[in-house]
């Protein structure tokens, strides 16, 4: 007989390596409290009024607006397909790219969903501290960590869902509160809805701000594992709102005013320096605001670095061990690179790996839009049928290709802001050329 323990632990194993099947999937509701965990970041506070001091609050409106509308429309595509498909981002990688492929991109998905969530650990940890000034940063990194790895042992539809929609109105009043409160202490001015580069404005500055939120594409990835547990008869609904624009006006226009007006009123706008000005103006408050906010992001963070490290390390090395374990995994990991205190290289990091993940999206849309229904070599390339490959060269020569252009561009300081841009938009065009030629050579072998 099967407890239930076994029985959850046999159906995370089942969604690793396979499809979602229609009887694991999420009713709307679910899943619209689990992903909507993601829209609560101090992130999008803080880096909304980094950009507002850096180019101007107009310029960073527009290129919020502008990445409101690129993520909902780009999104809504991700979140049909892994509805109508079922497949986590490392199992449609195996269809882009092929097994060594995937295996690339599942170690990409999961470095930065671990880098994120060293991030926002790190934030809860400050907080903690400047609360209970008493408590060594180190041990507040371990009860920070602790306590996020334990939410995410199970499944995402027996606690995610219930978790954050207790959570969200918590978020939600708590940011009114922290505006609210603000204004009570130091009065309220237009002042932040002007605000200005040192050097003067910046006639560009709306491209710098939106070109800057295509370094998080990986919320894309994020999507893609997430709306695979959406029902079919919801397609419409995950596509249209859950997945799509009104997320990202939650997420980064309305975050994103209430940073700009917060970080310009509290006079600052490091993400350290806003939770800790938060945490002195509501106190105990504060502190169980900025607890939510990073509860409800490190949820998803460590969860999707979770399930990606145990498909990356069990088609890798065959690795078979309980999803549990390879929390604990991520957990430690996690602590290590916190107490090496390594977060400039981090940073580092991430924009490397954001050019990758650019380019993973160029080549997975084009691909979508070519193939909406997913059924091109879908089930050959995901049942272990011999047909799978080690090499997708068409899939792996414009995902290399876009990345090579946007890491040379990355590099001049000049054309750096054009360097995700031009990432998506080669990856893209040479993944379509290759799909084309592919197919006039097939139909060229039939005739």
């Amino acid at each position: 007989m099967t407890t239930p323990t076994q029985g959850a632990a046999q159906a995370v194993a089942e969604e690793i390596a396979g499809a979602i099947p229609a009887r694991s999937r999420m009713g709307p509701l679910g899943l619209t409290m689990a992903w909507w965990g993601v829209c609560s970041a101090m992130f999008y506070i803080v880096v909304a009024a980094s950009l507002a001091h850096q180019f101007g609050t107009l310029n960073a409106i527009i290129g919020i607006t502008l990445s409101v509308l690129t993520y909902g429309v780009i999104n809504s595509f991700m979140a049909r397909y892994a509805i109508r498909t079922g497949l986590s981002v490392a199992l449609f990688s195996r269809v882009l790219f092929g097994n060594f492929g995937a295996s690339l991109a599942t170690l990409i998905f999961f470095a930065t969903a671990l880098y994120y969530g060293v991030f926002e650990s790190s934030v809860m940890a400050v907080a903690l501290q400047a609360y209970f000034p008493s408590v060594p940063l180190n041990l507040a990194y371990l009860v920070v960590i602790l306590y996020g790895i334990v939410l995410i042992f199970g499944r995402i539809q027996t606690w995610l869902d219930k978790l954050n929609g207790v959570l969200l109105p918590i978020y939600l009043i708590g940011l009114a509160v922290a505006v609210a409160l603000t204004i009570a202490r130091h009065g309220y001015s237009n002042d932040w809805l002007f605000l200005q580069p040192e050097s003067g404005p910046v006639a560009d500055g709306w491209w710098h701000c939106y070109t800057y939120y295509m370094g998080v594409w990986i919320l894309m990835m994020y999507t893609f594992d997430y709306a695979r547990y959406g029902r079919a008869e919801d397609e419409s609904y995950h596509a249209r709102f859950n997945f799509g624009i009104p997320f990202y006006l939650v997420t980064f226009l309305l975050s994103g005013l209430a940073g700009i007006f917060l970080a310009s009123t509290l006079g600052t706008t490091s993400e350290s320096g806003v939770v800790i000005s938060l945490v002195q103006l509501m106190g105990f408050g504060g502190l169980v605001f900025t607890w939510v906010t990073q509860t409800r992001i490190n949820t998803a963070n460590f969860h999707l670095a979770t399930t990606n490290m145990h498909a990356f390390f069990e088609r890798l090395l065959r690795l078979r061990l309980p999803h549990w374990v390879w929390a604990i995994l991520v957990g430690a990991l996690a602590y290590v690179i916190m107490l090496a205190d390594v977060f400039s290289y981090i940073l580092q990091a991430l924009a490397y790996q954001g050019v990758f993940v650019v380019a993973w999206v160029g080549v997975a849309l084009v691909h979508i839009l070519l193939d909406p229904a997913g059924t091109q070599h879908m089930h050959a390339l995901t049942a272990g049928s011999p047909t799978a490959h080690a090499f997708n060269p068409g899939g792996l020569i414009a995902w290399f290709t876009g990345t090579a252009a946007g890491l040379i561009l990355m590099s001049d300081t000049g054309a750096a802001s054009f360097s995700a841009p031009v990432t998506f938009l080669v990856s893209a065009t040479v993944y379509a050329v290759t799909l084309r030629r592919s197919a006039g050579l097939r139909r060229s072998s039939l005739e």
